[in-house]
């Protein structure tokens, strides 16, 4: 079980040896492992010591050793980066994190309904900015990625059929659909429904509405999801078609939106959609190594979509106090924190910083600051393809048409697979797209390059530059 522990460990708290044997002698054990005896099964009790390193107790020393680390990697404020495909760099105003790290906020926890009214209301204005954004009068406490919302959103889908005495078995997601996403939502919603592709063209990529009628006329499918734009960065034109669809047959439509997007595209719950889910990653912040992730759900004010959202809601409300209001939750019985036998789903709090830092975004930037960011991400999109077409022997662009942030080019005719054009890129100190050949092996060997508003001329020439030398194989 491990060898007794004779200091006092700086990180671990009551790690004082007398208080340690205190407290065992106050619940009537003779040492810690008796307590794990007590509670595993000896068949799963592991009884080695586990190979981990000794412990770094000096804070210099640690700091050091994780530096080091830390220091293997090549981030992209060192390299040139064309990688996107849902983590995405963008300009941050210094504001974010210099509240954000205020220790008011730093904490991401929100305390009791009697306590954090500070944290309470930031995080009710970044959801009345995210409405106003999304054009919704409800908006979620954050969840804890893009991928969970999209999960969540379809079990809210899958519960409001259910409710209404229709059990449905089955969502339809476009067969172009984020692949990361794409196996969250199957895992979550396997033990009650099936995830199902709807084809996509093979020339323009977008939503095959013949097949998503003949899917829909199964009397079991539940919601209908997309996104806008899509995973590959194409715009799904048919929205309201889909939406329109899905009601036809009495299924409920969820669409994802790019936040950076919204701007300058029209809100997907203005096009039909009835629930919107997605991340807010691009509102301010950091690209990180696996952090920096939160996501939302939004929908109109339908009590029968609000009562099975599984996350905090946050409200307002006047006080005994003439022209005094307070925060607080709302509805809170339908979440895990309300109820761990009743809740509609498990959540966490630990995207609670990311809302707040999003609510800050949102307030610097401000609706004409959306627009331009919107904008800059089409212009210079557009030109990176335009400039890039100019290579012989690739294919940029493969589907044609508008694109926002993203496109896809394809690398088939130069007899090169996508990551030997990527170690190629990597020599020139830059990030080349992602490689998509292995998610989408329909598309042969291609790669989905991202460019932000950060993304400068010189960039997108050099990029033109190096990808025409590993074409030609220089």
């Amino acid at each position: 079980m491990g060898r007794e522990v004779t200091f006092v460990h700086p990180y671990m708290p009551n790690s004082v040896p007398k208080i340690r044997k205190r407290m065992l002698e106050e619940i009537g054990a003779e040492s810690v492992e008796e307590i794990y005896k007590s509670l595993i099964p000896d068949d799963l009790l592991y009884k080695e010591r586990l190979d981990l390193p000794e412990p770094i107790v000096s804070e210099y020393e640690l700091r050091r050793h994780v530096m080091g680390i830390l220091g293997k990697n090549i981030t992209t404020e060192m390299y040139t980066s064309f990688l996107g495909a849902g983590c995405y760099r963008h300009q941050i105003p210094a504001v974010c994190d210099e509240l954000n790290m205020r220790g008011e906020f730093l904490t991401a926890y929100c305390g009791d309904t009697y306590s954090d009214h500070g944290k309470m209301q930031a995080i009710f204005e970044y959801a009345s900015m995210m409405g106003e954004l999304l054009d919704t009068d409800v908006v979620s406490y954050t969840t804890y990625d893009a991928g969970q919302s999209v999960s969540s959103a379809l079990r809210i889908a899958l519960r409001v059929k259910e409710a209404q005495g229709r059990p449905k078995g089955v969502v339809l997601v476009p067969s172009t659909m984020n692949p990361e996403i794409y196996s969250q939502a199957a895992a979550y919603c396997r033990n009650v429904a099936e995830v199902v592709k709807i084809a996509g063209d093979q020339k323009t990529g977008r939503m095959d509405l013949m097949d998503l009628e003949e899917k829909l006329k199964q009397e079991n499918v539940a919601a209908v999801f997309y996104e806008n734009p899509s995973y590959l960065g194409f715009f799904e034109e048919q929205a309201e078609q889909i939406a329109s669809l899905a009601h036809r047959y009495d299924a409920l439509c969820i669409a994802q939106p790019e936040t950076a997007s919204l701007g300058i595209i029209e809100s997907p719950v203005n096009l039909g959609a009835d629930i919107l889910c997605g991340d807010i990653q691009p509102l301010g912040m950091h690209m990180q190594f696996g952090g920096g992730q939160a996501g939302f759900i939004a929908c109109q004010q339908r009590l029968e979509l609000m009562e099975q959202f599984p996350t905090y809601m946050y409200g307002i409300t006047k006080t005994e106090q003439e022209g005094r209001y307070g925060f607080g939750r709302a509805m809170n019985y339908r979440c895990s924190h309300g109820s761990r036998e009743n809740a509609r789903e498990y959540f966490g709090t630990e995207t609670g910083l990311w809302g707040i830092t999003a609510g800050i975004y949102l307030a610097s930037m401000g609706p004409q600051g959306m627009y331009e960011l919107g904008a800059a991400i089409l212009q210079k999109t557009a030109y990176a393809i335009k400039k890039l077409s100019e290579i012989e022997g690739i294919t940029v662009n493969l589907f044609g048409g508008k694109n926002f942030q993203e496109f896809v080019i394809n690398f088939d005719q130069t007899k090169k697979t996508t990551a030997e054009i990527n170690k190629a890129l990597l020599g020139k100190k830059i990030f080349g797209g992602k490689d998509i050949s292995r998610d989408f092996p329909q598309y042969g060997q291609s790669a989905l390059y991202c460019i932000s508003e950060l993304t400068t001329e010189e960039e997108i020439l050099n990029l033109r530059e190096a990808l025409a030398e590993a074409v030609r194989g220089c």
